[in-house]
């Protein structure tokens, strides 16, 4: 299987190569890249959303969910990494494989839906945070979003480091400022520590928020760009090389998702300490956290809430529009010029902000409407990564099985519940 793949697959990146044989000693490095750009999917501006109004209202209790949902990413994102090592195809392009043409087309349709709301959200966000950053309104602060997400496009044809390099970097900016808030705010560590692992609520809206931060834990449009990060970048020979770059990968995944996870419980714990702590239960808008954050802490404090909201829209926006992309070809065999669709993409929220509906609130409905493509990107990823015939010896183990059928059917079932509560059908 690997042979046939080293036929059709570009020539091995010369560091990369070397470390697959044994005769590097580049380690680790030249196998970092993917993980951090599917990352950026768990913290986009929805995340920033979710965290500040669990912290607000339920101070530190909700860390533990964070915790658990950052673990069943980790595992959904390896098993999109192992994918495309072990088939040299995406997720989409798999699908289209082993399905017939009118499943891969209705399969197709959704996910386009998916992209174009998740885009959505993340390009507002990023408008949001450029609007906070420089006092200016938000349709500017929009066209400018636009402007910077075409050229960090752009980097694509330099190939797949640049692009890599500067979505890590915008990972650092958010970092080093959730960092500069932890600093600022001096959190009880030690009720930090013990509601990381301590599952408890506080009533029955403390469980439904549980939901919802379990529950959008898994971007499907991350699900299918995962695997075409990897598809490609460094293609083993043979099962041996197979099995070492995915131990590589795994150290991707696990470097990229804890520096996401600390950065989402950073979201929570500054919001829990400041906002909860302050008597103030209901912050639950992003330009709401902004305005309130300046008179508690002081300027720095919002400079830096902006600045990182401003990070986290460009990077997740344009990792958006590189998903869509994969969707299109994998499912259909078609493709547009990446320009194109975002032009395409950027028009719902012109619209959004040009009648002047409310930037957090379009964002909020954005992520229900993505809870529906969950189930047909995860399903289709646990089954293909559970058979032989498609993985080869990276074929999971029956304990990986086990975990991946409990992790799907949590993260579904909580995502019909929330659809359910949203939409009033349930109790």
């Amino acid at each position: 299987m690997m042979a046939t793949r080293a036929e059709e697959g570009p020539r091995l990146p010369g560091a990369g190569e070397r470390v697959l044989q044994g005769s590097s000693r580049w380690g680790v490095l030249p196998f970092l890249g993917p993980a951090f750009i599917a990352c950026v999917a768990y913290m986009d501006p929805g995340n920033f959303a979710t965290n500040i109004a669990g912290g607000s209202k339920f101070g530190f209790t909700l860390l533990w969910v964070i915790v658990a949902s950052n673990l069943m990413a980790m595992l959904i994102q390896t098993l999109s990494a192992k994918l495309g090592i072990a088939t040299g195809r995406n997720l989409p392009e798999v699908c289209r494989e082993r399905f017939s043409r009118r499943t891969s087309i209705g399969l197709w349709i959704q996910a386009e839906l998916i992209a174009m709301a998740t885009d959505l959200a993340e390009f507002l966000g990023a408008a949001v945070g450029i609007k906070l950053l420089l006092g200016i309104a938000l349709f500017p602060a929009a066209v400018i979003t636009g402007v910077i997400t075409f050229l960090i496009l752009g980097l694509q044809r330099y190939g797949f480091r640049p692009l890599e390099a500067v979505i890590t970097a915008f990972v650092a900016v958010i970092g080093i400022c959730y960092l500069g808030e932890i600093w600022i705010v001096h959190p009880a560590l030690g009720e930090v520590a013990k509601h990381a692992v301590l599952p408890e609520f506080k009533g029955n809206e403390s469980v439904l928020l549980a939901v919802g931060i379990l529950g959008a834990t898994v971007m499907p449009h991350v699900i299918y760009l995962h695997s075409a990060l990897t598809q490609h970048r460094i293609v083993p020979r043979n099962d041996d090389e197979a099995k070492t770059l995915y131990r590589y990968t795994r150290i991707d995944v696990l470097i990229a998702m804890v520096i996401a996870g600390l950065i989402n419980m950073s979201m929570l714990v500054i919001a829990a300490t400041v906002f909860f702590g302050s008597g103030l239960t209901n912050v639950e808008s992003l330009e709401g956290a902004h305005r309130t954050l300046q008179p508690l802490l002081g300027g720095a404090s919002s400079v830096l809430f902006a600045l990182a909201l401003t990070a986290s829209g460009l990077s997740s926006s344009t990792v958006g529009t590189m998903s869509g992309q994969v969707v299109m070809q994998g499912f259909i065999q078609r493709q547009i010029p990446l320009f194109v669709r975002r032009f395409v993409t950027m028009i719902p929220a012109f619209i959004v902000i040009g009648i002047g509906l409310d930037p957090s609130r379009t964002l909020v409905i954005s992520q229900v409407v993505l809870s529906f493509g969950i189930p047909f990107a995860l399903i289709p990823l646990v089954i293909f990564t559970s058979r032989r015939d498609v993985m080869g010896v990276l074929v999971n183990h029956r304990l990986t099985i086990a975990a991946a059928v409990v992790v799907a059917t949590i993260i579904s079932g909580l995502n019909i519940f929330l659809l359910g509560q949203t939409f009033g059908l349930l109790g």
